[in-house]
């Protein structure tokens, strides 16, 4: 996906069915084992994402031979433990699985090797796993700051019979990569975990996943874990990973906010009994009072039943430190308040995500209180509405995927959108495929067509919202004028135009407080308005505030590129227009009933004049689009017009209802 941003409008409902990609977790624990594992393995189903990728080129890079299968799996030649290559460079971008476990190989792996990583990788502490290794005989360094990456990693000197101690509520991930790397010293050690672990379901994955590699560890609760002497990881054979867990939980999500019983979204490829904790996402959703059903390989998720509403909770989310991030948003959309508590590893992820989580909700005018280990939610309400609004998403794949469910209550934006690619390339056209949004109506076409009028009255007769373009551009223009501002200064029009002070309402429109309903309709501010809807600054600024209006029940917006630019997918497209004449014998007659002189002659050269510049601009300019039905209202009058509208909308609301 490359784009900077993403808008969704309004999300009425979802319903259908989402096959899941490979578990990211699973994925890159099980191409490091397979590749450290005796024999060949055959992965099926792993995932393809930039976190993947940053394993798999460490392993081309230590010479790790892969080869890809007729069914579209992988095929890894392990190397017993020895890496062929003993001195390399590699870098991880900011794939932590990836990052933290390859640490804690590599440092018994008997060469030397530098790891590095994206500058936000460099802020993520590492130094109670270095600590932890350097308890058996590691020999590493930090390459900048102490206990941060890069490092540098020399050959261990094993220390026999190891108590490493290590601590647990700072990541999950220390203690696993620590778990993984101790069969390669060969010797027996014992792991004690200072403190709570947090994360158990993922330390009890890498147990799975290093069992079925022939490695088995023998745990006392969680607090001991003892590797053999002489263990050895040994090909499965063939392993097939699991669909995301995690994932899945925004999909559960939408349908819990959006799905009926009857006809729910379901995830496919992860079930009841997968080894990844993120699968308890159900329950907790279960918990809010969404419909959830699950099988051996897939899970469902619909509205609470009977007409019920979700309610908010209280959650300890250790057990689901990623999946808790969905359920943020979900809270905004539930009866009561919802805390989710036990989340301090969320502060050293791709991001503070406690922070980030809080600082975009309070953006779509969410109460929230954040602690260093918790986030609370109070859902909005008539005083605090949600608002539409821009989301910053921090280079963090799952602050973009968790947000786009917010558009199931206000449309919004998304920023670097192209984040998932961390683990969900595809996320937003899956997204798309089962969320249903409120319907638009685009009517283009030049001035004086009489497509306003035609807008209006089609947008009355749905009990649709209505948006006029034109109205925007004339009130930026007005905003310019007032400010000084000349329609030729770009950035300063931008400017005006980024931070208008609109409010419409029924009888009219207000700017910065005062009626300007007649003031913007004068022609010397329309005039301007034309010209400065030729600027792309400007065009670009109001673009969102445009997109913004796209919500439930529908929209009907008019203007010059509404079907072509700012809603390419709109449900019906028109292009209404009537010939230079006949347009502005119409003009003449609104001017002369606003008590205004004018001049026949005069009013059609300087349409024709906007015509020309309007479809001669180089951004949006004016066209019909090729899949936008002709309107020509030369011999129609507005009834007819209006009437021709409704007609042709009419299937697409038939094929709604259904």
């Amino acid at each position: 996906m490359n784009m900077t941003f993403l808008d969704l409008p309004q999300m009425l409902a979802a319903t259908g069915v989402i096959t899941l990609p490979g578990s990211k977790s699973i994925s890159n624990r099980a191409l490091l084992l397979a590749a450290l594992a005796e024999g060949e393995t055959e992965l099926r189903a792993l995932l393809d994402s930039d976190d993947t990728a940053r394993m798999r080129e460490a392993l081309v890079v230590l010479s790790v031979a892969t080869a890809a299968t007729d069914e579209g799996g992988l095929k890894v030649i392990g190397c017993g433990g020895q890496f062929p290559v003993r001195q390399a460079e590699l870098f991880l971008g900011n794939a932590g699985t990836a990052f933290r476990s390859l640490t804690a190989v590599l440092s018994f792996a008997g060469g030397e090797y530098v790891l590095k990583g994206v500058p936000r990788m460099h802020e993520r502490p590492i130094g109670d796993l270095v600590a932890a290794l350097k308890t058996c005989g590691a020999n590493i360094s930090s390459l900048e700051k102490e206990g941060f990456p890069p490092l540098l990693l020399r050959p261990a000197v094993i220390r026999p019979g190891s108590v490493v101690k290590i601590r647990g509520d700072v990541s999950s991930q220390f203690l696993s990569g620590l778990l993984m790397a101790l069969p390669l010293a060969g010797v027996e050690t014992t792991v004690e975990v200072d403190g709570e672990l947090i994360s158990k379901p993922y330390v009890d994955m890498t147990l799975n996943l290093m069992a079925r590699f022939g490695v088995i560890v023998e745990r006392d609760d969680w607090r001991v874990f003892a590797i053999p002497a002489g263990a050895r990881y040994r090909s499965p054979g063939v392993y097939q990973v699991e669909g995301d867990a995690s994932s899945a939980s925004y999909f559960l999500a939408l349908g819990a906010l959006g799905a009926s019983a009857e006809n729910p979204v379901r995830v496919t490829g992860v079930g009841k009994n997968a080894i990844q904790g993120d699968v308890r996402f159900a329950d907790a959703l279960a918990a809010m009072g969404a419909t959830i059903e699950a099988g051996e390989d897939w899970i469902s998720a619909a509205r609470p039943t009977n007409g019920k509403t979700l309610k908010g909770i209280h959650l300890d989310c250790n057990h689901i430190p990623d999946a808790a991030m969905t359920l943020a948003v979900v809270a905004l959309f539930a009866q009561g308040e919802t805390t989710l508590a036990n989340i301090a590893s969320w502060r050293v992820k791709e991001t503070d995500r406690i922070a980030a989580m809080a600082t975009e909700l309070r953006k779509l005018n969410v109460r929230v209180e954040e602690g260093a280990d918790f986030l609370k939610i109070v859902p909005p309400d008539a005083t605090h509405p949600l608002q539409p609004a821009a989301i910053d998403t921090y280079d963090d794949h799952r602050v973009a995927m968790c947000f786009s469910l917010a558009a199931f209550g206000v449309p919004l934006r998304i920023n670097d959108p192209g984040c998932v690619a961390k683990t969900f390339p595809d996320y937003f056209d899956c997204f798309g495929a089962i969320a249903r949004h409120a319907p638009v109506i685009a009517i283009d076409g030049p001035t004086a067509s009489g497509k306003g009028t035609v807008s209006a009255r089609v947008a009355a007769a749905l009990g649709f919202h209505y948006l006029d373009s034109g109205a925007l551009y004339r009130l930026t223009a007005l905003a310019a004028r007032e400010a000084g501002v000349d329609w030729a200064d770009e950035p300063g029009v931008a400017a005006i135009a980024t931070s208008l002070d609109v409010i419409f309402h029924a009888d009219g429109v207000r700017l910065n407080g005062r009626e300007v309903g007649e003031a913007i309709r004068h022609e010397e501010i329309s005039s301007w308005a034309s010209k400065i809807a030729a600027l792309p600054a400007v065009r670009e600024a109001l673009l969102f505030r445009q997109r913004a209006l796209h919500r439930a029940p529908g929209l009907v917006g008019d203007g010059r590129d509404m079907g072509s630019v700012v809603f390419p997918s709109a449900s019906l497209k028109v292009f209404l227009t009537a010939s230079p004449a006949v347009r502005a014998e119409r003009r003449v007659k609104q001017l002369l009933e606003r008590g205004e002189t004018a001049n026949l002659d005069s009013i059609r050269a300087d349409l024709e004049a906007r015509d020309t510049r309007d479809r001669a601009r180089p951004v949006a300019p004016l066209k019909q689009e090729a899949d936008a039905r002709l309107l020509d209202t030369d011999h129609l009058s507005i009834d007819e017009a209006v009437a021709k509208v409704l007609e042709w909308f009419a299937p697409f609301m038939a094929d709604n209802s259904k």
